[in-house]
């Protein structure tokens, strides 16, 4: 007997489910249970049909998804099309078709995956996701089971190989932004047009699923703060390493006594840090926890092979459910009601740099400020003075959201101050 499958899409992801199903079938084979065969494959139009059968490729492409719909024996349906539409729709009458689901699509389960789920359920399907995160890494899956046990209070993530790769160069070789983003361009890591990478939409998508399944908690893309890289200088980098500091893109969610947090944004990360050392286009994910502590799951968090790996892993777990008879059991079972934290409980330390008039009583002025919202310093810097202006680096001690705001916007009231940057500082 074999399960019999249907791939929306056949671009980079999905052509690596072939290569695992014959590199590693006897494994596959064992732990499915069934034979897993790939019986349509949903393909954009004629050319690309004729394209991809003249490479050499020998599946039964189709043009129209009603032909995967109406297909009785094809059981589960492999999304890999990327963007939410025609995705959604596709995904929606595949769950009201009765078949089972297997995505990587974020941006859709992050903004729609609550209607998708509940579909899921009502159909009695399975509906899962583990490569919308990270890629080659099992975060989901571990979150979801092997961490069932213990109390996730924080889970801090490199979540995105664009923005770390030049972020990495920016580090590493002294690249500026602009010099960074061009060669992830060229070697094929950051589209022609970079915003979702470098602006850190993609990592918050990321963001909304992680606080699913490492806190039950279902929170909306728009409740995700997020910042990007692309006002990051060199300066601020010299700075950081100065300081003892590296740059990283980070997503960070975590649960404080009011409710749920969660934020991407630039951040001040120790050099001994784990997540400082994961550089160029690989992920991470670093989860503090009651139970274990401190653990990290490091890995590719894109391409073809390693992607393709958590896809065809959840279409096994769904063959193994089918010959259990259990398959509308729900991906992530942890589900509560958790409130968007009040952000006066949300404290992280907070690097400022600042440029002023190149006078005496400027740094007294700037702590008279700072005093005023009961902000104290960790750290100061002065530089680049030339008698004319002067640049003051801040590294601050913790203080809530609430005081962020607030300070910023009196410093950008002082007529002696020009605010540069603010980042996030990870505290040792």
């Amino acid at each position: 007997m074999s399960i019999k499958i249907g791939l929306l899409g056949f671009g980079t992801v999905a052509s690596g489910i072939p290569f695992l199903l014959k590199e590693n079938g006897e494994k596959v084979l064992a732990a499915s249970r069934d034979q897993l065969k790939i019986a349509k494959v949903l393909v954009k139009d004629d050319e690309e049909k004729n394209r991809l059968i003249a490479a050499g490729n020998d599946y039964n492409f189709v043009t129209n998804v009603d032909e995967i719909l109406n297909d009785d024996e094809i059981q589960i349906v492999v999304e890999l099309m990327g963007r939410i539409e025609p995705a959604r729709t596709f995904i929606t009458k595949v769950l009201e078709a009765g078949k089972n689901v297997v995505s990587a699509n974020k941006d859709l389960i992050a903004t729609h995956g609550k209607e998708l789920i509940s579909l899921a359920q009502d159909k009695g399907v399975a509906f899962y996701y583990e490569a919308a995160v990270a890629g080659g890494i099992p975060i989901l899956r571990t979150l979801a089971n092997s961490l069932t046990s213990d109390k996730v209070t924080r889970i801090l993530g490199v979540l995105n190989g664009t923005s770390n790769f030049m972020m990495t160069k920016m580090v590493d070789e002294g690249w500026s932004y602009e010099d960074a983003l061009k060669t992830a361009q060229e070697l094929g890591y950051a589209e022609s047009d970079p915003t979702n990478d470098v602006e850190g939409i993609d990592a918050a998508y990321k963001a909304v699923i992680l606080s699913q399944f490492g806190f039950g908690a279902t929170i909306d893309f728009d409740d995700v703060t997020h910042k990007g890289i692309t006002n990051i200088s060199t300066d601020d980098v010299a700075v950081a390493q100065e300081l003892g500091y590296v740059i990283k893109l980070v997503g960070d969610v975590r649960e404080v006594e009011s409710g749920i947090s969660a934020e991407v944004s630039p951040t001040f990360l120790p050099k001994n840090h784990p997540l400082a050392s994961v550089n160029d286009v690989m992920n991470a994910v670093f989860v503090e926890s009651i139970g274990i502590g401190e653990s990290m799951y490091y890995g590719p968090g894109a391409g073809q092979k390693p992607t393709a790996t958590s896809v065809l892993a959840d279409i096994i777990r769904i063959a193994r459910r089918l010959s259990d008879g259990n398959v509308g059991k729900p991906f992530n079972e942890f589900r509560r009601d958790l409130p968007l934290a009040n952000p006066a409980d949300v404290k992280s330390n907070y690097y400022f740099a600042l440029d002023t008039p190149d006078e005496k009583g400027k740094i007294l002025h700037l702590s008279e400020i700072f005093n005023s919202e009961d902000i104290s310093f960790e750290q100061v810097l002065q530089q680049k003075a030339n008698g004319t202006t002067a640049r003051i680096v801040v590294i601050t001690h913790a203080m809530s959201k609430t005081q962020l705001k607030a300070v910023t916007e009196k410093l950008e009231a002082a007529e002696d101050f020009t605010v540069v940057n603010t980042l996030k500082v990870l505290s040792n």
